[in-house]
């Protein structure tokens, strides 16, 4: 499989200023991955429950921490849902949101 795309998988984290609020904390990893369009059944099916399913991007399982962003081409997206598949890869189907950078 070609695993030759860049992707950044974005962890969040919070902290407290001195002011006492949460303030989030980012962390950035690097990740080597496939990257393909989603098919039309995910398309339709994710529309019908209000989501904007964009790419299908197959990780390296180890590699993913469960971070909900996902950085591609300087476009930030939301992994709405993660498929296990064989030979240790890890599919995350994203979508473009509002909100998250």
């Amino acid at each position: 499989m070609d695993r030759s795309r860049v992707i950044y998988l974005i962890g969040q984290t919070y902290e407290r200023d001195p002011y006492g609020v949460n303030q989030p904390v980012e962390t950035r990893k690097k990740v080597f991955c496939n990257v393909m369009s989603v098919t039309a059944s995910e398309w339709f099916d994710g529309g019908r429950n209000g989501l904007n399913p964009e790419y299908r991007m197959i990780v390296f399982q180890p590699d993913y921490s469960g971070e909900k962003i996902v950085e591609y081409n300087g476009t930030r997206y939301t992994v709405y849902r993660t498929y296990e598949a064989r030979n240790d890869a890890l599919e995350l189907y994203v979508e473009r949101r509002e909100g998250n950078g």
